[in-house]
C-alpha cells in the first residue's frame, strides 16, 4: 500500500510546527511528508511503522523520522473509544535545519543523528523521560522560548545514548513513486496552489479519476471534503497573515488566501475560529499591547 502525503503546514513567522493530537485522528493513517519529525507518544501501547520496520509501542515511545520516511503509529484501544492525548510531535524543513546549521556551526553535532533519521531513530526511555517536560512546553511555548526549546531538544537528541535505527539499510524512500497515486498528487498541487482558483474537476484530472471516484478517495485520505479540507487550509493561512501583516486589509487578505467574496470569508472565518477576523485581529493586538505594558 502506497503511504499518502500529509501536507505540513508550518506557520508563517514560526520556523517548525509544534502540535499533538489524540487518537483516532485524521493524521493517523501509513503517510510521508518532506519535513524531519520528533514524535513522542503521551499514552497507549500498540504497533508502529517506519519505512519496513514494524514494532510494539507504549507511552514513552519516542522516534525521529527523516524527510519522506513512511511511517504510523496505531492504538490498541477498544472500538469506538478515544483518547484526547495521544502524542506530541515538531516537524521542520530539511531547509530550516541546514539553513540554521550554516549560520550556527555548534549544530553540526545533530548532523549524524539526523542523517541516521532517514531510516527512522528510536531513542531510550531515558532520553524520551529528559525530553517530555520540554515537549510538554513546547506545545504552547511562544517566540523566543520555542527556538530555545528546540535547540535544547536537538541538543538532547545528538547527545542519545543506546538510539537504535529502525528502518533496514536496504530501505530507499521513493516519494516520487508515493506520488504517483492520484490523490497525493492533488494534495501536492492544493498545496503549491492553495491561493489560486481550483476545482474538484480540475483536482480530479491532476489525480487522473472521475470526479466523483476522486471526491471519494479524497475524503478517505483526508477524512473531509474537498471544500472542508481547502477551506480550513486557506482560513489558517489567514490567520497567518492577520498575525504577521498588521497593515494588511482584511479584504486584501481575503482575496489574497483564495477567497472571491468577502462575506463568505468572513462567515467562514467565523465558523472555523468562532470570531470574524476583524475580532481575532483586534484580540492579537490587545495581548501584544499587554505584553507591552507588562
Amino acid at each position: 500500500m502506497e503511504p499518502d502525503l500529509e501536507v505540513v503546514q508550518i506557520r508563517r513567522g514560526e520556523s517548525f510546527k509544534a502540535w499533538s493530537h489524540g487518537y483516532p485522528y485524521h493524521t493517523v493513517r501509513w503517510h510521508f511528508h518532506p519535513e524531519y519529525e520528533i514524535h513522542q507518544v503521551v499514552s497507549t501501547s500498540g504497533r508502529y511503522f517506519v519505512g519496513d520496520f514494524i514494532g510494539e509501542f507504549e507511552p514513552g515511545n519516542l522516534v525521529l523520522t527523516g524527510p519522506n520516511l513512511p511511517h504510523n503509529w496505531v492504538s490498541d484501544i477498544p472500538k469506538g473509544s478515544s483518547i484526547p492525548l495521544r502524542g506530541r510531535i515538531i516537524q521542520f524543513s530539511e531547509s530550516f535545519i541546514a539553513d540554521a546549521m550554516k549560520v550556527l556551526p555548534e549544530l553540526a553535532g545533530v548532523g549524524p543523528v539526523l542523517e541516521s533519521s532517514r531510516r527512522g531513530v528510536l531513542f531510550s526511555s531515558e532520553t524520551s523521560r529528559q525530553l517530555s517536560p520540554m515537549m510538554d512546553e513546547m506545545m504552547q511555548a511562544q517566540g523566543v522560548r520555542r527556538i530555545e526549546l528546540f535547540m535544547m531538544i536537538a541538543g538532547l537528541l545528538s547527545r542519545a545514548q543506546g538510539a537504535q535505527v529502525l528502518a533496514s539499510a536496504s530501505y530507499l524512500p521513493d516519494p516520487s513513486g508515493y506520488m504517483s497515486a492520484g490523490t497525493n498528487k492533488a494534495l501536492a498541487y492544493i498545496r503549491e496552489n492553495l491561493t489560486r482558483p481550483f476545482g474538484e474537476a480540475d483536482l480530479a484530472a491532476i489525480a487522473g479519476q472521475s470526479t466523483s471516484a476522486f471526491s471519494r478517495a479524497f475524503r478517505r485520505h483526508t477524512g473531509m471534503s474537498l471544500v472542508q479540507y481547502v477551506k480550513r487550509l486557506r482560513i489558517n493561512l489567514a490567520c497567518q497573515l492577520l498575525m504577521s501583516d498588521e497593515q494588511a486589509s482584511i479584504t486584501d487578505i481575503c482575496f489574497g488566501v483564495g477567497f472571491n467574496n468577502l462575506s463568505n470569508f468572513n462567515r467562514q472565518f467565523l465558523a472555523e475560529k468562532g470570531m470574524p477576523p476583524s475580532r481575532f485581529r483586534r484580540l492579537l493586538a490587545d495581548n501584544i499591547n499587554a505584553a507591552k505594558a507588562a
